[in-house]
């Protein structure tokens, strides 16, 4: 937990707030005709204060690598791709995030996410202004809270007092709340997400008043469009989806005898119009999976990690042994996952995320005890009550996903889409607590206290959870284009990072600027040479340690090759891996000394003693013609068959033995002769049986020239 005086401006800025949350929240929380002026003002404040997030927290750009992947996603949508043509050097291009898919036309990728918010970022990017879309989507989720509040506690019920507006307090909770404030700024799905499971409830909780009152017309209109939001919260986040999908099952199924005035066929045709409102959404989402995967009903992201980590199956919804992927959440499934993820790792991974979501809703942890409260007194009102079942719905949609997903700034992420529901639980609570004092003044200072206690949350407790997501990794995006304004046309740039390369990365729109990773090998010449060796630079981003400063700020410097050094790929530039079967690659440190650059890509059999393969891809083009010298490193008494597979037939295989292994754990193989003609050329590396903690790695390929060429 972190917590103390405020440090920085924004901080500052929250205690002003508090000051005029005391001065102004009496009047604003009254129920007043004026509703449209109010929504208009709280929508506003909403947007500025998100766009001020862009500024000041993530300093101009996508800061998490999710988030970056989602820009370059809806950039691509943007311009008519939902997956891209991979030119040769793949390597250069392929990388964490996105998925390959071999086709008749040759390898193509695309990000592993979901499209739903993509889509809708790629209206920014088509607009020149995608970091505008997050402030738009703060304007439309304040309206989208007031009117679910206006709905599920209408004025005049038990709860709900008359001197005091709900709706009102919970869309003023909404602006104030600094995770929401995040989701609507940087560019991740989750603003979107609450926006839809949001909105999907105001309008089925219309249709369902429509069809109490008998009118069953004027409830087919909001069963459409409650079926359109469910549908595009399919296609950003399945899992909310499912559990927006059970609350509205629940709302139907409470509301069966209340609705049966209305006749049946209006019952009927409207929740055939929530169905068929839900269809673009789901076209939307099988059409990216086809694209993405080459299959209809194929997961874009069990494919991705399918052939980028292990153990095999480890990225799934489910309990077992195998579950926790090793290369992306290595740490996390090594330090909570030593037995996988069974219904006790399940339990606490659910708690960690609790625990870090206890000061989502209103800055603070203090207040989620409002949250609390309120749902116990929805509990009493037959609409209310659906809030808390959808909390608790959404909480049980992500028990079955095993990596808990918080990080600074973005609190409890997976649970952020029922922030606005937990904010009208909150206004429910305090108006409550509110509406015991005796008279109208008194009941409204103790409202425009609990409104102040929000902003004061950020001043002393949320703002520094914010502080460490702006000052992360150097504490600026990890590609800013203003760097490159100085570079000539036609340049080729080498960019460092992962995250980078996703906001630098624009084949379609770059003005002829071209972008590549970084590997430091030959890999960085074929790109070269196949982009007709024009100028070249390396986009430079300096990670210091945590905690410590950068030891020079970005920057952009000449990039040369020299034509006559011998060609080599590293082995973990190699990665992600063409196919993997019973075994994984990842790049891993190495600390022999016979390891060049100092990483290698190591192989993992799922079962020691059956092993596994793992075939990496080449770059055709700028092998053929050469041979291929393997330099391996095989520590222990293992084995491993290398086979070189050109144009689906393998060539030359080369086996690898104990008996064979020689005193240094290092090994070059004798080269394997690549045809002239040679389209298409991978490497298998298939592991035999091996005590545990043995290892075979493929430290890099010497590229030498045929005899014969």
């Amino acid at each position: 937990m972190r917590f103390g005086l405020p440090r920085d401006p924004a901080q500052i800025a929250a205690l002003l707030a508090a000051l005029i949350a005391l001065a102004f929240a009496p009047r604003v929380v009254r129920p007043q005709a004026k509703s449209r002026l109010f929504l208009a003002l709280a929508s506003l404040t909403a947007a500025a204060l998100s766009a001020a997030y862009v500024a000041l927290y993530l300093r101009g750009g996508p800061r998490i690598i999710d988030a970056t992947s989602y820009f370059l996603e809806a950039r691509a949508l943007a311009n008519g791709h939902v997956a891209f043509p991979l030119d040769e050097p793949v390597a250069s291009t392929l990388g964490r995030f996105l998925v390959r898919t071999d086709g008749p036309d040759g390898p193509t990728a695309a990000v592993l996410f979901p499209p739903g918010y993509p889509a809708l970022l790629a209206l920014g990017f088509l607009a020149h202004a995608p970091l505008a879309v997050g402030p738009l989507l703060a304007a439309a989720l304040t309206i989208a809270t007031y009117a679910l509040a206006e709905r599920v506690i209408p004025e005049g019920s038990a709860l709900a007092a008359d001197r005091l507006s709900i709706p009102r307090l919970a869309t003023l909770f909404s602006v104030l709340c600094a995770a929401l404030r995040y989701h609507t700024a940087d560019t991740m799905s989750h603003g979107l997400a609450a926006l839809c499971f949001t909105s999907a409830l105001a309008l089925a909780l219309t249709a369902v008043r429509a069809l109490e009152a008998g009118t069953g017309t004027r409830a087919l209109l909001p069963s459409l469009g409650a079926g359109f939001f469910a549908g595009w919260l399919a296609a950003t986040r399945p899992p909310s989806a499912f559990a927006l999908l059970l609350a509205l099952a629940f709302l139907v199924v409470t509301t069966r005898r209340t609705i049966a005035r209305a006749p049946g066929s209006s019952r009927l045709t409207a929740l055939a119009l929530l169905a068929l409102g839900a269809l673009p959404g789901l076209a939307l989402l099988v059409a990216h999976q086809h694209a993405a995967t080459g299959e209809l009903f194929t997961s874009s992201q069990r494919l991705y990690y399918a052939v980028s980590d292990g153990p095999p199956g480890c990225f799934r919804y489910g309990f077992g042994a195998s579950i926790g992927c090793l290369g992306e959440h290595g740490d996390f499934v090594r330090h909570n996952l030593p037995n996988g993820y069974g219904a006790y790792a399940a339990a606490a991974t659910t708690l960690r995320r609790l625990k870090q979501h206890l000061v989502d809703a209103g800055n603070a942890e203090p207040f989620t005890l409002l949250v609390l409260f309120g749902a116990i007194l929805a509990a009493r009102l037959p609409r209310a009550r659906l809030l808390p079942i959808a909390v608790l719905l959404q909480i049980a949609a992500y028990v079955p996903f095993y990596f808990d997903g918080n990080y600074p700034g973005g609190g409890a992420r997976f649970y952020a889409d029922v922030l606005p529901l937990e904010h009208i639980l909150a206004a429910l609570a305090a108006v409550h607590l509110a509406a015991r004092a005796k008279d109208l003044g008194r009941a409204s200072r103790r409202i425009a206290a609990i409104v102040a206690l929000v902003p004061l949350g950020f001043a002393f407790r949320a703002g520094f959870d914010h502080a460490l997501l702006r000052d992360r990794e150097a504490g600026l995006p990890m590609f800013e284009p203003a760097r490159l304004a100085n570079l000539p046309a036609r340049a080729l740039v080498f960019v460092d990072t992962d995250h980078g390369f996703n906001l630098a990365y624009d084949p379609w729109t770059s003005n002829d600027r071209a972008i590549a990773r970084h590997r430091g090998d030959a890999l960085d010449r074929f790109a070269w040479e196949a982009h007709g060796r024009p100028p070249a630079y390396r986009y430079v981003f300096p990670i210091p340690p945590d905690g410590e400063a950068p030891p020079s700020p970005p920057h952009v410097v000449p990039y040369s090759f020299d034509l006559q050094a011998p060609l080599t790929v590293e082995g973990e530039n190699l990665w992600p891996a063409l196919a993997q079967e019973d075994a994984w690659a990842l790049p891993a440190w190495a600390t022999d000394a016979c390891a060049s650059d100092r990483r290698w890509l190591a192989m993992s059999p799922a079962d020691p003693s059956k092993g596994g393969a793992v075939t990496l891809s080449l770059p055709a083009p700028f092998v053929a013609g050469h041979s291929l010298a393997p330099r391996l490193a095989v520590l222990g008494p293992a084995s491993v068959t290398v086979s070189l597979v050109v144009d689906g037939r393998t060539l030359h295989v080369h086996e690898l033995g104990p008996a064979a292994a020689p005193p240094s754990p290092c090994v070059t193989l004798p080269p394997f002769p690549i045809p002239s003609a040679a389209r298409s050329v991978a490497l298998t590396l298939r592991l035999g049986p091996h005590p545990a903690g043995s290892l075979v790695a493929l430290d890099r390929l010497d590229l030498l020239e045929n005899e014969s060429r």
